[in-house]
């Protein structure tokens, strides 16, 4: 390869890893320091549809957020389509919304998946790392222990499942203490 066209591949490399590193830095705290392989198999076409944030793990992509919903579908291409949206500042703030997509891990039984919202070179790992039989409940992570999501599929879940999902996140080794309670607005609020 001739020094002209070392160059430019030197540039992308080298702003890759700038922006790699500053996406480093601005990470929270781990809240899970041996995060476990998912607890079951996923079905996906039982995993679709629209689930409610209740609580997270602060992170630099949802800052503000409130009215927090992510929606799945199924895509003719074999990936899943990913929508989520939140409202910025309280449940009736403005809509902001991300559309990406993402695609099954083999040997993940549905559980693992890579979503992208930047293009095919900017992947991160969505791990169910437990759910309901029923499928009215999740619990999210990835490897890192970083980010913690808890998914349910109304906006105000009864007590019991919330201390349901509680108890399963804690059990599974995340620090509660780092969950940031999603404001979700009042149900006759809601866009269909």
């Amino acid at each position: 390869m001739s020094p002209p066209r070392l160059i430019p591949i030197l540039v992308l490399a080298g702003a890759a890893l700038a922006v790699a590193g500053c996406a480093t830095l601005q990470r929270g705290p781990v809240g899970n320091a041996a995060v476990p392989q998912p607890a079951r198999p996923v079905d996906l076409n039982r995993y679709a549809g629209l689930w409610y944030e209740i609580a997270r793990y602060e992170n630099g992509f949802e800052r503000g957020c409130e009215g927090v919903t992510a929606e799945y579908t199924l895509r003719d291409d074999g990936l899943v389509g990913v929508r989520n949206a939140c409202r910025q500042g309280s449940p009736g703030g403005e809509l902001k919304v991300s559309e990406g997509r993402a695609r099954v891990v083999e040997g993940g039984d549905g559980a693992k998946l890579k979503v992208s919202f930047f293009g095919p070179f900017f992947l991160g790992d969505y791990w169910v790392l437990d759910r309901a039989e029923d499928y009215s409940w999740s619990i999210v992570g990835e490897p890192s222990g970083r980010y913690l999501w808890l998914l349910n599929r109304s906006p105000t879940p009864a007590p019991a499942v919330r201390e349901t999902m509680m108890s399963r996140a804690r059990a599974l080794g995340y620090d509660l203490s780092l969950l940031r309670a999603v404001e979700q607005p009042p149900m006759d609020a809601m866009q269909p």
